[in-house]
């Protein structure tokens, strides 16, 4: 008897995030609405990531009534989110009350499963937010950052698995944010998980298509057990964003699995997409083909692109394998944490600093902040001599308590300076914007009422892409303004310009 697998489609968010840079306007979506909701998914991933900042930052359009529209449009579809455990969809770490107040009224908004992951796998992160999704009634999937390191096993990751589940999660997923999983690792783990958490617990696949194994990986994770596989329909599918949905159907015929995916649906989806890709060519990912370099680096292909853009900045295009050969180094240092945002750009950037100024003769204040325990615990130690340096550079003590429990309530104060920015309605999913990003907010607030920008509409007119684009796990980095840097070196002054990465 054939076993029905179940796909999350992730044209609505991670496929747009992954290969345009987030900037899908939601009237391109719209039109595609009524055949993703009838033709079979399990859940539409559409919301959370990079979209919230990529909505208020470049698209003038109110995250919160993206969502509302999507449960409008989607009457009949589990709507998924992507959130960052405590750092919910900023890039810091958020006071309890904040993340309680984020998911109730992402809840009440209309999302279905949040898929709550932490960059460093620490379970202490994680939790406030589970808890919150359960008291709201809500699927909540637990979430296992992929990675390889010497110190990644199977045992370790089934271990994690397990505590997610004694936490109550309702689902697991394998997140594999750099298409690291090969398939027999793949099968391997899901099949552990599945021995160890149980038959009835669910476990879902997210893989990226950038190494060209994981298509291989998905068909081995689900004759492990694997309920359910993430994909992206073809037309815009690939390079550093998912598998295509089709090919993942067409896979499974005769094989003893099948998808019940309407497959006159899934042509009328691609179909209106790949007349939507074209218009937004300038924000279209480099990345095309494969990058098996990746294997080595873990460096997510849309964060190398970024890389060779700040390196030519500074006019040291010829340092990117120099660079690319010392982020494995930076991550072992820093206890082998996976890279998945903010991880890939704390690592990221501190590995372009090393090869410019010498081995951490200058360190980044998120650097210093991961080598203290500000992120949260690693799996592997951390360097001492570098751990030293970090507290002598910030003057922070190390902790090893939980990063949230360091923070002070902070609800009132956020919605008190919200609430006194003009064109703020006073809303609770105001403050939350303004929470999230501080700093982009005011601007969105007092333009808001000029109506959403659709920057596919016209390439010739549309502003030039950012140097990171929007991308909060594909690897290319959160939307955030460039930092630049004056280093004093022996003498010498050298300004250093830094996009996340």
């Amino acid at each position: 008897m054939s076993k029905k697998i179940d796909v999350t489609e992730l044209i609505l968010r991670d496929a747009h995030q992954s290969l345009m840079a987030t900037r899908m306007a939601m009237e391109d979506m719209v039109p595609a609405c009524e055949n993703i909701d009838k033709a079979g998914y399990w859940s539409v991933e559409c919301w959370g990531g990079a979209t919230f900042d990529s909505c208020i930052r470049f698209l003038n359009e109110d995250p919160w009534e993206r969502l509302r529209q999507f449960r409008k449009l989607l009457p009949n579809s589990r709507l998924q989110m992507l959130l960052r455990g405590q750092n919910l969809l900023g890039y810091r770490h958020y006071e309890d009350t904040v993340v309680d107040h984020f998911v109730e009224k992402a809840a009440s908004n209309g999302m279905d499963v949040f898929r709550v992951f932490d960059a460093l796998n620490d379970i202490r992160n994680v939790r406030r937010s589970v808890q919150a999704v359960k008291r709201a009634g809500k699927h909540a999937q637990g979430t296992i950052c992929y990675t390889v390191s010497p110190l990644h096993t199977v045992p370790a990751f089934v271990e994690f698995a397990e505590q997610l589940v004694e936490m109550g999660c309702d689902s697991l997923c394998i997140k594999d944010m750099a298409a690291l999983l090969k398939p027999q690792p793949a099968y391997e783990l899901v099949k552990a998980i599945k021995a160890a958490c149980g038959k009835e617990m669910r476990v879902h696949v997210h893989v990226h298509a950038t190494t060209g194994v994981t298509l291989v990986s998905l068909m081995k994770a689900i004759e492990a057990g694997a309920d359910c596989v993430d994909t992206a329909i073809s037309s815009l599918s690939l390079g550093p964003g998912h598998n295509p949905t089709e090919s993942l159907a067409e896979m499974l015929q005769g094989t003893g699995y099948h998808t019940e995916l309407d497959k006159e649906r899934l042509r009328k989806i691609k179909e209106h997409f790949a007349g939507v890709r074209p218009r937004y060519k300038e924000f279209l990912s480099d990345i095309t083909g494969v990058e098996t370099d990746i294997f080595d680096s873990q460096i997510p292909g849309g964060m190398i692109s970024n890389m060779e853009s700040q390196l030519k900045q500074q006019g040291a295009g010829d340092k990117l394998k120099a660079v690319l050969e010392e982020v494995p180094n930076v991550r072992k240092v820093a206890g082998y944490p996976p890279l998945v945002t903010p991880s890939s750009q704390i690592v990221g950037t501190q590995a372009v600093f090393n090869v410019m100024m010498g081995d951490y003769k200058v360190l980044t204040g998120e650097f210093a902040d991961l080598m203290l325990g500000y992120y949260g615990t690693t799996i592997g130690p951390r360097d001492q001599k570098i751990v030293e340096l970090a507290a002598n550079q910030t003057k922070k003590d190390r902790i090893t308590c939980r990063p949230a429990d360091t923070l002070k309530p902070e609800w009132e104060g956020l919605r008190s300076m919200a609430l006194a920015l003009k064109g703020c309605d006073g809303s609770d999913e105001d403050v939350l914007t303004y929470a999230m990003f501080p700093q982009v907010a005011p601007k969105f607030f007092s333009t808001r009422h000029e109506g959403s920008k659709n920057l596919g509409k016209d390439p010739s007119k549309a502003p030039a892409p950012a140097p990171a684009p929007a991308s909060g796990d594909a690897g290319k980095g959160p939307v955030q303004t460039t930092v630049a840097y004056e280093i004093k070196l022996n003498g010498k002054t050298t300004k250093v310009t830094v996009s996340p990465a």
